[in-house]
Formats: structure tokens, C-alpha cells, sequence
């Protein structure tokens, strides 16, 4: 039967909706509740109308067919909200200078490697507060073996995180000092960092559900505001997968909503309502 209410248009039924569920669950390991199912239909009949396909079920035979493998990825990234801001969750920050950065000089200045890790970038305001971060404690990091790696599902904000030029709305959440010392203003009332601190990030697409081409640990993983949009075995074996790339003594960093259920078995002890350590 059709439904023609307000949780959608004359095409949009309840079993295209639940076709978006399937995919969005295979595909990313997303959870989509049925409160979604308006939400839904907001967000993919823009890319329904841009592309002028005759209806909802034309678009989802497309993005489950070979030829619309490039839009199923968009697909994905509609049904999720990237909203960041720099030094968001400062506590998180702060923990990562004091804690996680010594401790990571200490071995980068011997000749090891320092590796962190932004599991879901976004459009690369954490990242970036993670290398200000890392520079205002070890500020010769940039000519040491330290990398940030920043990952996230949607490559058009991954594109969009490497640029490091971000409006100046934007910016003004980084302290005056910081953005005097890592970045330059570059026309249009934009701002992008500048100097040694571009070389520590390194902007990757990942589906944190998919294989993992990473090799090595890490001292920290910032993975925030993710897991609310997984079901509760997906999430648990998320954390289980990160917890595996810690080094040991090294840190996890969540969303404020979130929490590690299994952090017994994933090895880490609960040191913040947040912040996770493995090991002892």
C-alpha cells in the first residue's frame, strides 16, 4: 500500500523504507530505527530529484545494482549528520596533551613512531584539534615519525578535511594564540593551517564496518559520536576492533552518549565517563 502521509511522498512505502534499513545495515553497519523513516525520505529524495530518476524505488534498484556503485556511497553518507566543531568535548583534548603526547614524544625523539588515529573525521575539525594539540606539547613533532591518521566513510568531507581551509565562523572556536601560530588567512574570510603541522594528518576514506588496510597501533583513537548509529553487535565488536589497535597503555576516546559495554573484554579500564585505557 502506498503512503501517502507526512513521513513521505506517493512513492515512498514502507517497504522502501525497509529496503533503506537492509542497505543501510549491510552496507555500514547503520541502524536505522523506524522513527527514521521520514528523516529518511528528507535526506534521499534530494539525491532521487538531482539525479532525475522517476521514483524512491527507481533510486534504490540503482544503488543495489553494479552500475550505481559511486551513489551507494553517497547514499550512505546522506543517512548520516556530520556535525563536528574544533576542541569539541575539550576534556578529550586536554587528556590527549597531557597523558597520550609525552609519552609520545618521548618515543618519537628516540626514533619510534607516534601514531593516532580520528576514526571518523568528518570535515576535519578533530583531526586538526588533535594536531594543535600534539604541536602546543611536542612542537618539533612535524620532523619526527608522527602521523594522525583521519579516516571517515564519506570521501566528499574526507576531501573536504584535507583542504585544511575552513571559514572563519569556524575557526573562531580555536584560541586566538593557535590560530595565529598554525594558520594563515587565504581570502574570502577563510582561514587554513600553514607550516609544519600539515604534514601530521593524513586523510583516508574507511567504512569502520569494512576491512582495515592499517598496519601498526595506535597511542590514541578519538572514535566520537559513531556508535549511535549502530545496532548493539556492530557497536560492541567496533569497540573490540579499535581496542585490538591500541597500543598498550594506549587510549580510546568516545562520544559523550556513548559507552563501552564490553571494555573487560576489549582489555581497557574506564579512566573518565569517556576515556578508556588498555591495559594496566
Amino acid at each position: 500500500m502506498m503512503d501517502m502521509t507526512s513521513a513521505g511522498g506517493p512513492d515512498y512505502t514502507d517497504a522502501d523504507f525497509q529496503t533503506v534499513q537492509r542497505i543501510a545495515q549491510k552496507e555500514a553497519g547503520i541502524c536505522l530505527p523506524d522513527s527514521k523513516k521520514t528523516l529518511v525520505y528528507s535526506r534521499v529524495s534530494r539525491r532521487v530529484r538531482e539525479l532525475g530518476l522517476a521514483s524512491f524505488r527507481t533510486y534504490l534498484d540503482f544503488v543495489q545494482a553494479p552500475e550505481g556503485q559511486d551513489e551507494l556511497e553517497k547514499f550512505i553518507c546522506v543517512l548520516t549528520t556530520n556535525v563536528t566543531s574544533f576542541f569539541r568535548e575539550k576534556n578529550h583534548f586536554t587528556h590527549l596533551k597531557e597523558f597520550v603526547v609525552p609519552r609520545l614524544a618521548a618515543k618519537a625523539r628516540a626514533g619510534g613512531r607516534g601514531r593516532l588515529w580520528s576514526a571518523a573525521c568528518s570535515t576535519g575539525q578533530e583531526p586538526w584539534s588533535i594536531a594543535m594539540s600534539v604541536m602546543a606539547a611536542f612542537p618539533e613533532a612535524s620532523s619526527h615519525d608522527v602521523r594522525i591518521l583521519a579516516t571517515d566513510i564519506n570521501s566528499d568531507v574526507v576531501a573536504q578535511a584535507a583542504t585544511g581551509i575552513y571559514p572563519e565562523a569556524e575557526v573562531e572556536a580555536i584560541p586566538a594564540g593557535k590560530r595565529a601560530q598554525f594558520m594563515e588567512p587565504c581570502g574570502g574570510g577563510d582561514f587554513r593551517f600553514t607550516g609544519g603541522i600539515c604534514r601530521l594528518p593524513a586523510f583516508r576514506v574507511l567504512n569502520l564496518n569494512a576491512d582495515w588496510p592499517i598496519k601498526g597501533s595506535f597511542s590514541a583513537i578519538f572514535c566520537r559520536n559513531v556508535v549511535i548509529y549502530f545496532d548493539e553487535a556492530t557497536r560492541e565488536r567496533l569497540w573490540r576492533r579499535l581496542a585490538d589497535r591500541l597500543e598498550e597503555g594506549g587510549f580510546l576516546y568516545v562520544g559523550h552518549s556513548e559507552r563501552v559495554a564490553s571494555k573487560s573484554e576489549c582489555g581497557l579500564e574506564q579512566v573518565a565517563p569517556t576515556i578508556y585505557r588498555k591495559g594496566h
